[in-house]
């Protein structure tokens, strides 16, 4: 690190190999939670991470990774959501692909654990053998199909006397070929006896010969149900019993949350090249940074509600405005980042169009804001808050 006298001031040039303290609480969670993963990310080339069939995702579960979020008394990691975010934050930075994936196993976690504090029993036993053998959820609800809300699943449901028949075809994005469960959206009749359905999550086992995996790459992996039989005790309905936060409620603040933290660590990606370079102006380095930081303090503020112990729909609501909030911060950082980092030789060209792909990616995750704001009209008036 370089230092030079501008009259009394004295300005600090940050070396392009040298640490930073930019992402340094976010690297550290990472090393106190998942040892060895930041190391192992790093080392590797984001070309090679981006692959569909690159090692990101072992290296993840080899770390522990899966069991993140399942209390430590469950054999789990115990994170917190404020330690989650900066872990999401951080391999978003590294290997942003791999963060959008396991935010989702992630999501399947959170909606498993709300259920597990309703009912004892198998599902506490589902969470410490995701923790101890380190098992993978993906996740297939939003098929992005048009007109299609994202509590509109793809698949078909039949109530049977021994459980419930699931047929049909969903993409879990990023997990399918390296998932052990797979937790998929269904709608069931109304539990309260009233006509109608309301939505579900049925968990079925990617060894399930009723089960099959086909296409290439993230975007084109497909896994067909073929009529699955799903006991009741692997079905997560809502809404909770005894007036309690239903576990989709939960999920989705969590997805809100952790989905964030992953794009704007792509983002950071970016900014870091930036901060390093002197080349440009001091105050184009600090105008990004407080952006970025002011974007990861507002997620934080959701995060440390998840922690409080609030996890009903308001929590949900203030993830939502968060989100929207860092898609709007992300819309001026990403180009201006782009711009700012001038020429490139052609690897590194390369390597920045995929982080700002992916940062950009968050405007493009479920739910998006032009079919959610008749919905948070609602709400902010007394209403119910309804997913779109």
């Amino acid at each position: 690190m370089g230092r030079t006298r501008a009259g009394d001031r004295v300005v600090v040039r940050v070396g392009v190999g040298e640490d930073m303290r930019f992402l340094e609480c976010e690297r550290a969670t990472v090393a106190k939670l998942l040892p060895g993963l930041d190391e192992s990310l790093r080392a590797m080339p984001l070309r090679e991470l981006e692959n569909p069939s690159g090692p990101g995702i072992e290296l993840f579960r080899d770390s522990g990774g899966p069991g993140l979020l399942v209390p430590a008394a469950r054999r789990g990691r115990g994170a917190t959501a404020l330690e989650a975010l900066r872990v999401q934050r951080a391999l978003g930075g590294r290997a942003p692909s791999l963060a959008a994936a396991t935010a989702l196993h992630h999501f399947s976690v959170a909606v498993l654990l709300a259920q597990a504090a309703t009912e004892e029993g198998l599902w506490w036993m589902l969470a410490e053998e995701m923790a101890v053998d380190n098992r993978l959820v993906a996740f297939g609800f939003a098929e992005e199909r048009a007109d299609a809300g994202i509590l509109a699943p793809a698949t078909t449901a039949t109530v049977e006397p021994d459980g419930l028949r699931v047929g049909g075809v969903t993409c879990p994005r990023g997990l399918a070929r390296s998932m052990d469960l797979l937790a998929t959206g269904v709608m069931v009749p109304r539990l309260d006896g009233e006509p109608g359905e309301e939505p579900a999550v049925a968990l079925v086992s990617a060894e399930s010969e009723s089960l099959s995996i086909d296409g290439a790459g993230t975007d084109g992996e497909r896994v067909t149900l073929h009529d699955v039989l799903v006991p009741p005790e692997l079905l997560v309905t809502t809404p909770a019993p005894d007036g309690q936060p239903d576990p989709l409620t939960a999920g989705f603040a969590w997805f809100q949350l952790l989905t964030t933290g992953g794009c704007l660590g792509a983002a950071d990606a970016m900014v870091e090249r930036v901060l390093r370079d002197d080349r440009v102006p001091e105050s184009e380095r600090v105008g990004l940074l407080v952006e970025v930081e002011g974007a990861m303090s507002a997620a934080q503020g959701v995060a440390r509600r998840i922690d409080d112990g609030d996890t009903d729909e308001s929590t949900l609501a203030h993830a939502l405005y968060v989100r929207y909030s860092v898609q709007d911060t992300l819309s001026r950082v990403v180009p201006r980042a782009v711009e700012l980092l001038g020429d490139l030789d052609s690897t590194t060209s390369d390597e920045v169009s995929r982080l700002a792909g992916c940062a950009n990616g968050l405007a493009l995750h479920p739910p998006a804001r032009d079919t959610m704001t008749g919905a948070l009209v609602a709400y902010l008036i007394d209403g119910p808050l309804t997913i779109a």
